[in-house]
């Protein structure tokens, strides 16, 4: 496997020498790699030119050609969008934050803003990521995401599992601080952003989805979750040629 990041543990001239190992698989050697500083965000760039640094932020789009925008990924989910009729593109970075901030469903929207994309001409790929078989998160996020989504239940396995944090304690018997504590759930950000696409306009027949686990396949991804600070990175890139 490639490390596709700048990380302590790899050589900057490693990483460069990778990159470029991509670019040319993809036939896109010619193209300007485009990557984003990732903070977890909601933030979306437009990009019309190659940027002198890396811009914070988890999603950006362009029109232009000779562009290729990247996201970097070990768990998270990559989203790639693209509109064959107005020639738009847009790469997406949806942790569970990003996820629950609404950022594929905000960089579609800045598809139709931007460059008049219409929904339903987009086609949408998610790439591989951490499935909700190994998933495991707090039951807090149960609440985060139910009060965000009508379906927010649907993104949880045992979502309602009657021992999530009770918001009015006063009304149980049990003493002050000696609540149960609460039962981890495990989360399907894949469901969690596809819901968020259809809702933004997009056919649930254009939304084509990687059932690869990050986790469960170390043998061919790096996975956070699985291997710790060590775990390398992923790229997923699209781009626009002339």
């Amino acid at each position: 496997m490639l490390n596709l990041s700048f990380m302590d543990w790899d050589t900057r001239e490693n990483v460069l020498k990778n990159r470029k190992l991509l670019q040319a698989a993809v036939g896109a050697s010619d193209l300007n790699l485009v990557p984003l500083k990732q903070i977890h965000s909601d933030i979306i760039h437009t990009f019309s030119s190659p940027p002198l640094e890396a811009s914070k932020g988890d999603a950006s789009v362009t029109n232009k050609p000779g562009l290729l925008l990247a996201v970097q990924t070990a768990d998270c989910v990559p989203i790639l969008l693209v509109d064959p009729k107005k020639r738009a593109v847009a790469a997406i970075h949806a942790g569970w934050r990003g996820t629950l901030a609404r950022i594929a469903q905000k960089a579609a929207g800045r598809l139709q803003m931007e460059f008049g994309s219409k929904p339903g001409d987009l086609l949408a790929a998610l790439g591989p990521s951490i499935g909700p078989c190994c998933y495991e998160v707090g039951a807090e996020l149960v609440t985060k995401f139910t009060v965000q989504f009508a379906d927010g239940d649907d993104y949880f396995d045992e979502a309602r599992s009657g021992e999530e944090p009770n918001p009015l304690q006063w009304l149980n018997m049990a003493p002050p601080g000696h609540q149960p504590p609460p039962k981890n759930v495990h989360l399907d950000l894949r469901k969690a952003n596809h819901s968020q696409l259809v809702v933004a306009g997009l056919q649930p027949k254009n939304i084509f989805i990687s059932d690869l686990c990050t986790a469960c396949r170390t043998d061919l991804l790096f996975s956070y979750r699985r291997e710790g600070p060590q775990s390398g990175r992923l790229l997923s890139v699209i781009g626009i040629v002339e």
